[in-house]
């Protein structure tokens, strides 16, 4: 480590006039100057050529300035300007040893270098010594006064000079003592500082407002070289601390920063070298400015390539870091502190400047990051109130208490994350941010509302539609008088009840009553439409309904059992009542009817199908045919279902479709009435009596006739049931006559070899059975309704574990064996019956 009690020294300004940067760069890094701030000074030295300058210095401050030699003569040894680091002084003090004035080697005419280096010296150096000889007091050209007036007058070229001290040092003092010669070197520095010409603003002036005189005197080096070194020691000791109060270097007003000393020596340089007026004030403003600018970059740089600030922007892209704006605060303030130690000295107002113009380049540089944070802590906190929301609505809370709490504590949060974000150097509002998070907040609570709401709308639907959609289609279904008052009152009472749940669902949503009442008005629009849709559905079904209907009051009695067409039914009668059902299921579906509006439609369809007259009219003119048209009287087209022109239409469908069941029916009452008409006309049974009563009385008296008459009488009958003759009839008389003839033969075979079997049949063989009850078919003399009875009937036989039923090929098997059993019981009862018979007429005939 360098120390500073080793001498240092370097060129500061060549002969020629160079003024040596690098140089004075090492030379201010190898003394460390930049760390003194203000805590040195700078000591200069001026006088003729070979007045041991040089030697002066190397004592007085123990530098190693080169000194003449004297035994080779006097010529110059000190070219342009020399600085050396003062040794074991405090403060740090700097040495300026100049090239001697009026020189030989320059000449008389080239004094440039001189006033130059004159003007530097003062515009730098805190100090500055004037080395004189003694003898040379009170002479006019050789006492220096050249030098002096140089002095003075470069002082002028300084706009705003601080105050020097100028220590005239007297060498090889003879015996005259010291106070009687500084009187004179006054007298005649004064008159010279009234001699020189001065600017307007400074005639007046006095020295002592420039310039702290100090005279000192100092005996020979070569003859009394131990008393000089006595001397020069005493005076060394007036420049420790020499920049503290009442101190030779004690006004401060232009001093530089130590920091800005060989940028602010080398710019005063330019401007003297320019030959400009130098201005210290604006000088120390501009250096103050550069070096200024360069610690502000450099503290910069040093911000960026922090390792900290590279992490936390590095981490801060990706995911939200918990303390950031105590982390970025604190680096930022360590960066700005620095700035602030090593600008400390510089003026006051350009430090301000430059830390302002610091700080805001930093804030920009950090500001992507602040705002990638914000957008963190926003995305972050809108999903953990989409949470938290969602969470709180599935624990039933109401949703406008929900939303209102929810947004309110996550806001909380909000704020409560972006003032920890905040960066202490900034007052940056975080309200855009925050704005756009409450406007998110808000659209995603816009947007449950509406999917709860409609979801909400939703369920209340599906409960009208399953509310009223079957009971409509039942009661359309029924249609009568009645149909559409119960519908009106169907509607009323689930929509009251629909409304009721659904405002009471709407309360927790907070909505405005004008809202409320648009939304239950769209609910009480649905209910009408899911009636009308299904009426609509029903009107579309119309023509199947009204043959349903005919079918059913047609074909089935009051009891609704089916109708046995015996003949005596008053067909017309049951069709025109069961075709005025069907009109007025027509009427029912023409149109909606949700309102207590009347109407004629019912009449009008009345009158123009069912009421006779209505075909003449029809005849007359399409005019006169009040279904000819598209609409109904006091019926607007939007309650319209089915228009007169289509009623009619349908109508005309249906009863043609109805006709041929009706024509069924005369037939098979027909049929049945040719059935069931098997005795002969009375006057023929009236002639039998009279022309059959011998043969009677013949039968009467040899009973074996009848025995055999009632024997072939029953055999014919096991046929005709066997045979099933009038079924076989029943499509017709030549196809039954084959199918006869082809059964005949095989049957008679049978019906022999069953009797036969049953007579020799042992009583006690034949198992206990219970009865077997025939079922009741229903024949029709028409194909349909034969076929219809037999795939429909059934045999049922009642045991012990309940009732059991057969198909029909083991009915007509239990058929054929109770017309056996028949057989042979009517034949023992009708022989029994001959008996009797028998033995009553022999007993007439004995008893005559």
């Amino acid at each position: 480590m360098y120390e500073r009690d080793h001498c240092c020294s370097t060129h500061l300004i060549e002969g020629d006039g160079t003024f040596n940067v690098a140089g004075v760069d090492n030379f201010v890094k190898e003394v460390k100057l930049a760390e003194c701030g203000l805590s040195y000074a700078v000591v200069a030295i001026m006088g003729p050529q070979s007045s041991g300058k040089s030697t002066l210095l190397n004592h007085l401050f123990g530098t190693n300035f080169r000194e003449m030699d004297a035994l080779r003569g006097r010529s110059q040894t000190t070219k342009g300007i020399w600085m050396a680091h003062c040794v074991g002084i405090e403060p740090c003090t700097l040495v300026m040893d100049l090239e001697g004035s009026d020189g030989r080697e320059r000449g008389e005419d080239d004094t440039a270098f001189e006033k130059q280096s004159a003007l530097f010296a003062l515009a730098v150096s805190d100090i500055v010594l004037i080395n004189m000889w003694c003898h040379d007091i009170g002479r006019e050209q050789a006492a220096n006064k050249p030098l002096l007036k140089t002095v003075f007058q470069v002082m002028m070229r300084l706009f705003s000079p601080r105050k020097t001290t100028l220590m005239f040092v007297i060498r090889d003092k003879t015996r005259t003592p010291l106070e009687n010669l500084e009187p004179i070197l006054r007298e005649d520095i004064q008159k010279i500082w009234d001699s020189v010409p001065k600017p307007d603003a400074h005639k007046e002036t006095l020295l002592s407002e420039f310039f702290n005189v100090e005279v000192v005197a100092l005996s020979s080096y070569e003859e009394k070289e131990e008393q000089f070194k006595e001397q020069v020691a005493s005076l060394r000791q007036r420049f420790f601390h020499s920049i503290a109060p009442g101190g030779l270097a004690g006004d401060r007003r232009g001093v530089v920063p130590a920091s800005g000393f060989s940028f602010s020596a080398q710019q005063i340089w330019k401007v003297i070298k320019e030959n400009k007026d130098l201005d210290l004030p604006a000088h120390k403003v501009m250096v103050a400015t550069v070096r200024c600018d360069e610690i502000a970059n450099e503290k910069f740089s040093s911000f960026v390539e922090n390792e900290a600030w590279r992490q936390l922007e590095d981490i801060v892209q990706s995911r939200p870091v918990p303390g950031f704006g105590k982390k970025l605060t604190s680096i930022l303030d360590v960066c700005l502190s620095e700035y602030d130690t090593d600008a400390t000295y510089f003026d006051e107002g350009v430090r301000s400047s430059k830390r302002k113009q610091l700080e805001e380049k930093l804030l920009q540089l950090v500001k992507p990051a602040y705002q990638s944070m914000l957008e963190h802590i926003c995305s972050g906190t809108l999903d953990k109130f989409k949470e938290a929301f969602d969470n709180t609505l599935n624990e039933g809370k109401g949703f406008a208490v929900a939303a209102r709490d929810c947004t309110d504590y996550f806001m909380t949060q909000f704020d409560e994350a972006s003032a920890d974000a905040q960066i202490g150097q900034t007052n940056w509002d975080s309200s855009k941010v925050r704005e756009k998070l409450r406007r998110d907040i808000d659209a995603h609570v816009a947007a449950v509302r509406a999917t709860k709401l409609s979801d909400l709308t939703t369920l209340f639907e599906k409960k009208l539609n399953e509310a009223l959609a079957a009971p409509v289609e039942a009661l359309l279904d029924g249609a009568s008088d009645d149909t559409w008052p119960a519908i009106r009152k169907l509607l009323r009472h689930e929509t009251e009840v629909a409304i009721n749940g659904f405002s009471s669902a709407l309360s927790a949503f907070e909505i405005d009553e004008i809202t409320k009442e648009k939304m239950v008005v769209r609910l009480e629009d649905y209910a009408r439409g899911v009636v009308e849709a299904k009426a609509k559905e029903e009107a579309g079904r119309v023509l199947t309904r009204m043959k349903d209907r005919f079918s059913m009051l047609f074909s089935h009695d009051s009891d609704s059992m089916p109708r046995v067409w015996t003949g005596k039914e008053d067909i017309r009668a049951i069709t025109k009542t069961a075709r005025s059902a069907s009109l007025k299921l027509l009427s029912v579906m023409a149109a909606v009817r949700l309102d207590d509006d009347a109407d004629s439609i019912e009449n009008t369809l009345s009158l123009a199908l069912v009421d006779p007259k209505s075909g003449a009219a029809a005849s007359r003119g399409i005019s006169a045919d009040p279904l000819a048209s598209s609409s109904w009287d006091e019926v607007p087209s939007s309650k319209t279902l089915l228009s007169p022109v289509q009623c009619k239409s349908l109508w005309r469908q249906f009863t043609a479709e109805t006709e041929y069941t009706v024509s069924q029916a005369i037939t098979a009452q027909e049929a049945s009435r040719r059935n069931n008409n098997w005795l002969p006309p009375p006057w023929a049974i009236l002639a039998l009596v009279v022309l059959g009563f011998n043969e009677f009385m013949t039968l009467l008296r040899n009973p074996l006739y009848l025995g055999v008459i009632f024997v072939a009488f029953l055999l014919t009958k096991a046929l005709w049931v066997q045979l099933d003759i009038s079924g076989e009839f029943q499509n017709g008389a030549l196809t039954g006559i084959l199918s006869l003839s082809t059964k005949f033969l095989p049957t008679v075979m049978n019906l022999l070899r069953k009797l036969a079997e049953e007579g020799q049949r042992p009583a006690n063989a034949v198992p206990q059975q219970n009865p077997t009850v025939p079922a009741m078919t229903l024949r029709s003399t028409t194909n349909d309704h034969s076929e219809m009875s037999s795939s429909a009937s059934s045999e049922v036989t009642t045991s012990e574990n309940g009732t059991e039923y057969s198909s029909p090929s083991s009915s007509k098997k239990a058929q054929k064996e109770y017309t056996i059993r028949e057989l042979w019981t009517e034949s023992f009862t009708g022989l029994a019956l001959v008996v009797v018979v028998f033995l009553y007429v022999q007993f007439c005939n004995i008893r005559k």
